[in-house]
């Protein structure tokens, strides 16, 4: 019995989201929320879904079993909450939600009524992180990750001509570090738990919009740092730093390639050289892992699971990143 996914948002990420379902069996596109019809039923069309629906309540009651929210983050914790009271399972688009609090109130609807809640992070589900974390032991004792994701957003352009798109607009809750740097932020808290200090500095646009930064993050006997942007480009890799050696990954929310290398003269360096490409083929669209797991754990009743600890350690660094740079929304 497939899965029956509505939903919600009709962007770019909702088209792959598409995309990927449809390569992923047990799941069915069953229906499209989109506050304008004409623009559900484009969105509809180009992907082949029955149902379109502009009043959300008669969405969540057309028969759905599980919602994919791609929403502006300002409404991801309303919208679940109202999915998940409804016993629907929920796939929600990182950031999963503003605030710590908010978070906590997705997280304890999801348990009161039983249903799954995930995190639409990326890297929790792809192989090449995978690859990254079972070749730690190679690299010796960590001493710094470097998590990088700087990418030159396509609507900066406009910003610069004066024109502030959805995803320069602070009044939806977007940031870059909401946007882009929770990747950075969201991986290193899986591998490496809550740091004992942050410190966080931050680039500000003419509107206040958090357009990149720096979170230092401070552990036992290492260091991490996530460096994050929407207004610049870089080619710098994901990096595990270890007394014997390195892992480099290669464009973090869609690992590209993995990398291992070693210090001249540690106990696992190879013959012939010290650097080794890991065996890995990336994904064209790396969310059907995601959605894999999604099924997964609804198949499996796992409405408890590991990913909402990690969710929940990615929010509470960003509520400190914001209260240290001074990242507000409406409201707040």
């Amino acid at each position: 019995m497939n899965l029956k996914i509505g939903i919600i948002g009709t962007n770019f990420i909702s088209d792959d989201f598409c995309e990927a379902a449809m390569q992923v069996s047990g799941t069915e596109l069953y229906a499209v929320y989109s506050r304008r019809q004409e623009t559900g039923e484009a969105f509809a069309a180009k992907h082949s879904i029955p149902r379109v629906y502009t009043d959300y309540k008669e969405f969540l009651d057309s028969g759905l079993d599980a919602v994919y929210v791609a929403s502006p983050n300002s409404v991801h914790c309303s919208q679940t909450l109202k999915a998940l009271e409804h016993k629907k399972h929920v796939l929600c688009e990182k950031i999963m939600a503003v605030s710590e609090a908010e978070v906590r109130s997705m997280i304890d609807c999801a348990r009161k009524n039983q249903v799954v809640l995930l995190e639409a992070m990326r890297p929790d589900f792809d192989p090449g992180f995978e690859l990254a974390e079972e070749n730690l032991p190679r690299i010796g004792k960590l001493r710094r990750a470097t998590f990088e994701f700087c990418q030159y957003s396509s609507r900066y352009d406009s910003f610069r001509q004066g024109i502030i798109q959805n995803a320069f607009n602070p009044a939806l809750g977007n940031a870059a570090v909401m946007d882009i740097g929770v990747y950075c932020i969201h991986s290193l808290v899986r591998f490496f738990g809550m740091p004992k200090n942050i410190k966080a500095i931050s680039t500000k646009l003419s509107n206040g919009f958090d357009g990149s930064g720096i979170v230092l993050m401070e552990y036992d006997d290492m260091i991490a740092e996530a460096v994050y942007s929407k207004i610049s480009v870089s080619v710098n890799r994901s990096i595990f730093h270890g007394e014997d050696g390195s892992i480099l990954v290669d464009y973090i929310s869609k690992p590209e390639s993995v990398e291992i290398r070693l210090r001249k003269g540690s106990r696992d360096t190879l013959d012939g050289g010290d650097i080794e490409k890991l065996p890995f083929t990336p994904a064209k669209n790396n969310m059907i892992f995601e959605i894999q797991e999604f099924l997964k754990l609804v198949e499996q009743k796992q409405v408890d699971h590991k990913y909402l600890q990690y969710s929940l350690d990615t929010i509470r660094v960003v509520d400190e990143v914001r209260r240290q740079t001074n990242i507000q929304f409406p409201g707040e």
